[in-house]
């Protein structure tokens, strides 16, 4: 990305179930862009129907990258998928093509726009989740889901200290990445509460194009897409892959996997698993609307109009 510095990134965004991947495939084609995907889960292999991931005909059609990246027992953050991202970008110019980023992943959005700042800023919507539980769980429950994903922060920790507790915990659900290794990385070690250190951001010229709909339609898409996903045989697609290789701590966290799995267990009945999926989707669709209001570049247009095409065409070509 740095070779082309003064090409304007081209991104399309929107939230879960508004039709990005139909829409992408139509607008990859008329720009003549290869899609690079910026979803932070769908770099997992074998991770195909929880994430809808684009098919093997849709890949065919407009070449997708950033796709497939790592087995989901193993981690990915935030730098890596910039590197990823940097690689995608060049092997697209190498043939003469530009490339599109699509996705729902407001982190990586910020990332692509301004860098990274030695780890990410407060993401109210998920600090105040944590919060919730522990105010209704306790802090100690808090530390000891901490302790099982990043036991060098939890060691140093008092299992009281809600504040940094709910901190290390939200630094880990957004990167991916243990609250430790950026302390080892940007020299935190001495700071009482892990805070980022702020660095001179990169600021890069973002011409974001947002899908939306109106809330109906988009809850009924939603209510259709896990009716799908869950026809299409995400159940036995977690149970392999819990099988072998694994989930490694960073892909347990994609959407509806644990809900999924319990339901295999026996834990939860069929209706039930499907109220629940609904549930969270509706959920992270409000997170990605607090991350993408942070965006001021952001042009919203109605994809179900006539002249969508066109106009987001217009709008990432300036």
């Amino acid at each position: 990305m740095d070779a082309a510095a003064a090409e304007p990134t081209w991104c399309l965004v929107g939230p879960t179930a508004v039709g990005k991947t139909a829409f992408a495939l139509e607008l990859a084609e008329a720009l003549g862009a290869w899609i690079v995907s910026m979803d932070s889960m769908q770099v997992y292999r074998r991770m195909d129907v929880g994430t809808a991931k684009p098919t093997a005909a849709e890949r065919a059609r407009v070449p997708h990258l950033a796709l497939d990246l790592v087995e989901p027992s193993e981690s990915y953050d935030v730098q890596r998928y910039l590197s990823d991202a940097r690689a995608a970008v060049e092997a697209a110019r190498a043939r003469g093509r530009r490339a599109l980023f699509v996705g729902g992943s407001g982190l990586y959005l910020k990332a692509l726009a301004r860098g990274l700042h030695g780890g990410p800023g407060a993401d109210p919507v998920l600090r105040a989740d944590l919060e919730q539980r522990a105010q209704s769980e306790g802090a100690p429950a808090l530390h000891a889901e901490l302790l099982r994903v990043d036991p060098a922060a939890a060691a140093r920790i008092h299992p009281n200290d809600k504040k940094r507790v709910v901190r290390a915990l939200e630094m880990f659900r957004q990167t991916g990445r243990p609250l430790s290794d950026w302390q080892r990385e940007w020299g935190w070690h001495g700071h009482p509460h892990g805070q980022p250190l702020e660095r001179p951001s990169e600021e890069r010229e973002l011409r974001i194009v947002g899908l939306r709909l109106g809330p109906e339609e988009l809850a009924s898409r939603v209510r259709s897409r896990v009716q799908a996903m869950l026809t299409q045989g995400w159940v036995d697609e977690a149970v392999a892959i819990r099988r072998d290789p694994g989930f490694g701590p960073t892909a347990i966290q994609a959407l509806g996997y644990r809900e999924v799995l319990a339901h295999a267990d026996g834990a939860l009945g069929r209706a039930e698993l499907e109220e629940r999926l609904v549930q969270r989707t509706r959920q992270f669709i409000r997170r990605q609307g607090t991350w993408f209001r942070s965006f001021a570049a952001v042009r919203w247009i109605d994809s179900r109009s006539a002249g969508a095409l066109a106009e987001a065409r217009a709008l990432l070509e300036g």
